[in-house]
Protein backbone atom coordinates (compact mmCIF):
# COMPACT_ATOMS: atom_id res chain seq x y z
CA UNK A 1 0.00 0.00 0.00
CA UNK A 2 1.47 3.42 -0.82
CA UNK A 3 1.95 5.91 1.74
CA UNK A 4 3.17 9.63 1.84
CA UNK A 5 4.57 10.82 5.01
CA UNK A 6 5.77 14.22 5.41
CA UNK A 7 7.31 15.61 8.12
CA UNK A 8 5.87 18.14 10.32
CA UNK A 9 6.10 21.96 9.89
CA UNK A 10 6.82 24.48 12.16
CA UNK A 11 6.91 27.70 13.56
CA UNK A 12 10.10 29.77 12.09
CA UNK A 13 11.31 33.42 12.46
CA UNK A 14 11.79 35.75 9.19
CA UNK A 15 15.27 34.81 7.55
CA UNK A 16 15.15 31.51 9.50
CA UNK A 17 15.48 27.92 7.43
CA UNK A 18 13.65 24.91 7.88
CA UNK A 19 13.61 21.47 5.88
CA UNK A 20 10.67 19.25 5.28
CA UNK A 21 10.88 15.31 4.07
CA UNK A 22 8.71 13.37 2.75
CA UNK A 23 8.88 9.27 2.64
CA UNK A 24 7.20 7.37 -0.26
CA UNK A 25 6.83 4.35 0.28
CA UNK A 26 4.95 1.42 -1.22
CA UNK A 27 5.52 1.27 -4.47
CA UNK A 28 7.08 -1.70 -6.12
CA UNK A 29 10.35 0.00 -7.52
CA UNK A 30 9.97 3.15 -6.19
CA UNK A 31 7.88 6.27 -7.27
CA UNK A 32 9.33 8.15 -10.51
CA UNK A 33 9.03 11.61 -8.80
CA UNK A 34 8.31 13.41 -6.17
CA UNK A 35 6.47 17.14 -5.80
CA UNK A 36 6.14 20.06 -3.31
CA UNK A 37 3.33 21.89 -3.76
CA UNK A 38 1.75 24.55 -1.07
CA UNK A 39 -1.29 26.64 -0.67
CA UNK A 40 -0.93 29.94 1.35
CA UNK A 41 -3.24 32.18 2.07
CA UNK A 42 -5.45 33.31 -0.35
CA UNK A 43 -3.48 31.70 -2.88
CA UNK A 44 -4.17 28.35 -4.68
CA UNK A 45 -2.39 25.19 -4.63
CA UNK A 46 1.23 26.50 -6.38
CA UNK A 47 4.02 24.32 -7.39
CA UNK A 48 7.50 24.46 -5.44
CA UNK A 49 9.41 21.93 -6.77
CA UNK A 50 10.22 18.55 -7.60
CA UNK A 51 12.71 15.42 -8.00
CA UNK A 52 12.95 12.79 -10.65
CA UNK A 53 13.97 9.45 -8.32
CA UNK A 54 15.47 8.19 -10.79
CA UNK A 55 18.37 10.69 -11.90
CA UNK A 56 18.15 12.99 -9.26
CA UNK A 57 16.99 16.08 -11.85
CA UNK A 58 15.32 19.16 -9.64
CA UNK A 59 12.92 21.15 -11.25
CA UNK A 60 11.90 24.21 -9.43
CA UNK A 61 8.56 26.73 -10.22
CA UNK A 62 10.64 29.94 -10.78
CA UNK A 63 9.17 32.07 -8.00
CA UNK A 64 10.58 29.32 -5.79
CA UNK A 65 14.25 29.52 -7.12
CA UNK A 66 17.08 30.59 -4.80
CA UNK A 67 15.48 29.58 -1.60
CA UNK A 68 14.32 26.28 -2.08
CA UNK A 69 16.29 23.59 -2.49
CA UNK A 70 15.16 19.37 -3.42
CA UNK A 71 17.02 16.90 -3.19
CA UNK A 72 16.37 12.78 -2.21
CA UNK A 73 17.69 9.71 -0.80
CA UNK A 74 17.31 7.62 -3.03
CA UNK A 75 17.64 4.57 -1.02
CA UNK A 76 15.05 5.58 1.65
CA UNK A 77 12.62 6.98 -0.96
CA UNK A 78 11.98 10.18 0.84
CA UNK A 79 12.53 14.06 -0.82
CA UNK A 80 13.72 16.96 1.27
CA UNK A 81 12.38 20.13 1.09
CA UNK A 82 14.91 23.01 2.27
CA UNK A 83 13.56 26.60 2.75
CA UNK A 84 16.14 29.37 3.31
CA UNK A 85 15.53 32.87 4.34
CA UNK A 86 11.96 32.11 5.19
CA UNK A 87 9.55 34.91 4.71
CA UNK A 88 5.93 35.62 6.31
CA UNK A 89 4.83 35.14 2.86
CA UNK A 90 5.86 31.49 2.95
CA UNK A 91 3.53 30.52 5.94
CA UNK A 92 0.93 28.18 4.63
CA UNK A 93 0.13 24.14 4.01
CA UNK A 94 3.21 22.39 2.25
CA UNK A 95 2.19 19.08 0.80
CA UNK A 96 3.99 16.73 -0.46
CA UNK A 97 2.97 14.16 -3.87
CA UNK A 98 4.39 10.71 -5.76
CA UNK A 99 3.97 9.79 -9.07
CA UNK A 100 3.50 11.02 -12.12
CA UNK A 101 1.11 10.17 -15.00
CA UNK A 102 2.44 12.27 -17.52
CA UNK A 103 6.05 13.63 -17.13
CA UNK A 104 5.13 16.63 -15.82
CA UNK A 105 6.89 17.32 -12.63
CA UNK A 106 5.44 20.83 -11.50
CA UNK A 107 1.94 19.73 -12.53
CA UNK A 108 -0.24 18.77 -9.04
CA UNK A 109 -2.93 17.16 -11.54
CA UNK A 110 -0.02 14.90 -12.83
CA UNK A 111 0.62 13.34 -9.38
CA UNK A 112 -1.32 10.22 -7.89
CA UNK A 113 -0.68 10.07 -4.80
CA UNK A 114 -0.59 13.40 -1.98
CA UNK A 115 0.59 12.90 1.71
CA UNK A 116 -1.09 14.82 4.14
CA UNK A 117 -0.48 19.40 4.88
CA UNK A 118 2.45 20.34 6.78
CA UNK A 119 2.22 23.53 8.81
CA UNK A 120 4.80 26.04 8.06
CA UNK A 121 3.93 29.71 10.24
CA UNK A 122 6.57 32.16 9.14
CA UNK A 123 6.50 34.82 11.92
CA UNK A 124 8.43 37.34 14.36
Amino acid sequence: EVHIEVSAGGEVQPGESLTLSCVASGFPYGTNCIGWFRETPGHKREAVAAISRRDGVAYYADSMKGRFTISQDYAENTAYLQMNDLKPEDTGMYYCAAELRGWKPLSQYEYIHWGLGSQVLVSS
